[in-house]
């Protein structure tokens, strides 16, 4: 049985995570000490708020180098919402601010207008339909068996753009920008949307992740 570890750091939402992963027959502790983290077969790192407090809050508890000690180990770790966008190398959120640099890339505000020029609402709030990229292959990653299409519930102000287009599994379409949905590079995996809101299909995306068996490799 698969023992999942949600990273505890004072940002997220920690109680629905828990309860989604239990609802799919995980084994699941919500933690901030290192050893506890680094013992999972599967990790977590959740997230709401903004990006440069949440990279403050995971380094002030010596989190950063624990999240980078499990990508190492070859351990599958899913970053959901901010969570995923702290993966990335950078975000311009209120200033240059570094983030873990698992996936390649910045992080950068949703366009104000669509694409034909019209002003949108930023944040986005609600649900959105997730297809594969171009050079994506969701075998192997928590989308294996979802359906092109499929939606999610997201809310967020900020997007994922990974530097290497293999990286991005999966967007949705906002008037008429590719935002990025979720993101995969060997081990580590992340979602912008919340699979734990997100019905039937985020609960399968959730038991997909937890088949995925953890390597020595790692990158």
């Amino acid at each position: 049985m698969a023992k999942v570890i949600i990273i505890d750091y004072g940002v997220g939402n920690l109680l629905s995570v828990r309860r989604a992963f239990e609802q799919v027959g995980a084994v699941v502790a919500i933690s901030s000490d290192p050893a506890t983290i680094l013992a999972a077969s599967h990790v977590v790192l959740p997230g709401v708020g903004a990006f440069a407090d949440g990279m403050s809050a995971l380094r002030r508890r010596g989190l950063d180098k624990v999240v980078l000690e499990v990508a190492a180990a070859g351990m599958p770790l899913l970053g959901i919402c901010l969570g995923m966008q702290m993966l990335a190398d950078t975000s311009d959120e209120f200033g240059a601010n570094a983030g873990l640099a698992l996936i390649p890339g910045r992080v950068e505000s949703i366009p104000t207008t669509a694409v034909s020029g019209e002003p949108h609402k930023v944040p986005y709030i609600g649900w959105g339909e997730i297809h594969p990229t171009p050079t994506s292959r969701w075998d192997g990653s928590p989308l294996n068996g979802t359906k092109p299409g499929t939606a999610v519930y997201l809310v967020h102000s900020y997007r994922l753009i990974p530097r290497d287009p293999a990286h991005q599994l999966a967007a949705y379409d906002y008037d008429g920008h590719a935002i990025t949905a979720a993101v995969g590079r060997d081990n580590v995996f992340g979602c912008q949307f919340h699979p734990e809101k997100s019905g039937r299909a985020g609960l399968r995306m959730l038991a997909e992740f937890l088949s995925i068996k953890g390597s020595s490799a790692g990158h």
